[in-house]
């Protein structure tokens, strides 16, 4: 839930302090007067005070670190028995160690000067220095004005907070930051009613008053509500919003649940995503019912305008669902390309089809690698005897790794993990009587076979799932390179690999035997790859007499949504530009003052409006041809560039040579390819596992 837009009214009031009055910045404990500080700082530098060389003397007598240990209040085994620094010295220095033999220097905090540490750790060289630090007086004369807070954007992904404090306690402040905690969390209400939080709670806070779970519902209802209208008034600022959704039942429910998840780009070029619904769809969940769900969901937000495409797996009753919310769209002129690109089909879900059909040729041996890991995790016994034999191998690896069965990538790690203790598990079997399922010889060179095939499906998975949250252009090459490895392999000698990878590619050739526009344009729309790309990729991907018709295809779809971003752009100006002339005509009653209007707008106002018309109307150059003139981006026209890792996103956002493809390219590129974004949204639960053998 977006958190970063403008403060909207909520039923829980926040008491905030008076902005224009002066901020306390300095602790209490530790106060010192300004005024004086500046006029002792810019006098002269002699040593400190005799008092102040007291305070770095670090003989202190027994008795004084007795009394201290006496006066505690009864903490002690929470606090570790050091004598503190009482030194001013200590408010702008830190130790820090230096140089391979970790010598201990003071550092200061705002110029990061050393000074060498003392036998007797006097402070005088410190407070010498802290006086003429021109950094630390800076900031000493920017605290006597008034300290300006630098809220996030309004579009900020980031959660806005309060950063000062008015200094009193306010409980309806923070049953708000309980509501948000318990939401962030996914807490149960009834954890505001535990002891052991309220003890916490009024431990810090002795104002704090207890809340039931009713209140907490109440107020996380009302924490909802804001948030969600705080998102409504970003999203009317949006244009184009892609969406993903994905449905799903947990073992023990009876409830079938489906999510919809909206991607777009905000105005500081960051790719969002945020989740606009939870929504029951109840039997038979055909098509049309699963259509309504979506369009309520749209209308509820009113973004029904703003739909450019919807990512979905490759259910049948999926694919009948966008048929019929294209139909509604295109009644209603509201997709591009003439919706060529509305319905984007799982890259990660066609992997993982593909996958399956693989791991289904070693589904018993798979069972018995699961079974021994955890045959030798149930007891303490059985992993030290795994570990010992471990150790007499003297095998670097030290894990076994559990699998989630729902999960093919964790099941591959699993297996290439076990494949490292395979000369391990025969020893163990002697050793523990009870162990009699273990994977043999002929066993473990499946396992290996398929883990070199599936190893770039594991890659690829991890580009299309990778928690940095990929845009769109990353996709084609990593498709390629599975298109490759199915290829070399369909003929392969061996008759299990030749059998496994033939069911591999009929699954490939099924979902991805027509061209992909969506994929192959937004890697276009990357800087280092342009039409070279699918230049490279369509041999490999198709029949030789597919190629060139495919490379048509994209190429016009290319220009044709092109044009559909130029047409909107010049109505866009047209529009401003006639704003232009109509605001500045205020007709009123007096006829002297009407003429006198429509002489000021016969003048520069026109000729401006004008302009704007020519300029928009008629470009100088197409600027998908100016792109592909320009050639490819290497590391030669940038050496900071990190042309591998590539932001292409940010690349169009700190151009400046174009106007209307980086509109393009941002809808382009925040498109999700993949329902992973959804799905994760219910994968709050089971993690993979790990064994850690350490001897």
């Amino acid at each position: 839930m977006d958190t970063s837009n403008q403060e909207q009214s909520s039923p829980i009031i926040r008491s905030v302090g008076d902005s224009a009055s002066p901020v306390n910045i300095i602790d209490k404990g530790i106060a010192v007067n300004i005024d004086e500080e500046l006029e002792f700082s810019l006098g002269d530098e002699e040593l400190g005070s005799e008092d102040e060389a007291l305070e770095g003397d670090t003989h202190a007598t027994t008795q004084t670190i007795v009394e201290e240990a006496a006066a505690d209040d009864g903490l002690d085994a929470f606090r570790k028995k050091k004598r503190q620094k009482k030194s001013v010295a200590w408010d702008d220095f830190k130790d820090v160690e230096v140089g391979h033999q970790k010598t201990l220097m003071s550092e200061c905090i705002h110029c990061h000067a050393k000074f060498k540490k003392t036998k007797t750790s006097t402070t005088s060289s410190l407070l010498r220095h802290r006086k003429s630090c021109a950094i630390r007086l800076q900031k000493l004369k920017k605290a006597t004005q008034q300290t300006k807070i630098n809220f996030p954007s309004a579009d900020s992904a980031e959660a806005s907070q309060t950063y000062l404090h008015s200094g009193t306690f306010d409980m309806a402040a923070m049953r708000e930051a309980t509501a948000e905690w318990v939401l962030m969390h996914e807490h149960p209400f009834s954890i505001v009613e535990e002891e052991g939080f309220n003890l916490m709670q009024k431990r810090g806070m002795p104002e704090w008053q207890r809340i039931n779970r009713t209140m907490n519902k109440n107020d996380c209802t009302s924490v909802y509500e804001r948030e969600k209208t705080k998102l409504k008034n970003q999203l009317k600022k949006v244009k184009k919003i892609s969406l993903t959704t994905d449905l799903w039942k947990s073992k023990n429910q009876k409830n079938e649940y489906m999510v919809v998840t909206g991607h777009w780009i905000d105005s500081n070029w960051r790719l969002q995503k945020r989740v606009l619904n939870f929504v029951h769809v109840p039997p038979p969940r055909r098509g049309i019912q699963i259509a309504d769900a979506i369009f309520k969901c749209l209308t509820d937000w009113g973004i029904e305008s703003k739909i450019y495409t919807i990512s979905v797996d490759n259910a049948s009753n999926n694919d009948s669902a966008l048929r019929c919310l294209k139909d509604t769209f295109s009644r209603n002129k509201c997709l591009l390309a003439k919706g060529k690109l509305f319905h984007v089909r799982c890259c990660a879900h066609i992997l993982n089809l593909m996958v399956q059909d693989g791991l289904s040729r070693i589904k018993e041996i798979v069972d018995t690698i699961r079974d021994s890991v955890e045959f030798i995790n149930k007891t303490d016994g059985r992993r030290l005897q795994f570990a010992k034999i471990v150790r007499q191998l003297q095998l670097p690896e030290k894990m076994l790794i559990y699998d989630c069965k729902t999960r093919w990538n964790s099941t591959y790690e699993m297996l290439t993990c076990a494949l490292k203790f395979q000369d391990v598990f025969p020893r163990y079997r002697d050793r523990e009587p009870n162990y009699d399922f273990c994977p043999t010889t002929e066993d473990w060179e499946k396992v290996s076979k398929v883990c070199d095939i599936l190893k770039a499906f594991w890659t690829a998975t991890h580009v299309i799932s990778g928690s940095d949250y990929p845009t769109a252009n990353l996709y084609l090459n990593e498709v390629c390179r599975i298109k490759v490895l199915l290829d070399s392999k369909v003929d392969d000698e061996d008759d299990f690999v030749r059998s496994m990878v033939q069911k591999m590619k009929l699954k490939f050739d099924k979902y991805w035997g027509e061209c992909n526009l969506l994929m192959s344009i937004a890697a276009i729309l990357d800087p280092r790859c342009k039409m070279r790309v699918i230049n490279y990729c369509f041999p490999l991907l198709y029949l030789p007499h597919e190629v060139q018709s495919n490379i048509g295809k994209v190429r016009q779809a290319l220009y044709d949504l092109y044009d559909e971003y130029v047409e909107i752009h010049v109505s866009g100006q047209s529009g401003s530009s006639s704003q232009l002339l109509i605001g500045s005509d205020h007709p009123t009653k007096s006829s002297s003052s009407a003429s006198s209007s429509v002489s000021h707008v016969s003048g520069m106002s026109e000729f401006l409006t004008h302009i704007a018309t020519v300029e928009s109307v008629q470009p100088v150059k197409n600027e998908l041809d100016t792109y592909f003139e320009d050639g490819l981006l290497t590391a030669a026209d940038d050496s900071t560039i990190d042309i591998v890792n590539l932001d292409a996103l940010k690349w169009w956002k700190d151009t400046t040579k174009y106007k209307i493809l980086p509109k393009m390219a941002a809808d382009i590129l925040a498109i999700p390819i993949s329902t992973v974004a959804s799905e994760a949204t219910f994968s709050a639960g089971t993690r993979i596992g790990v064994i850690s053998y350490t001897g």
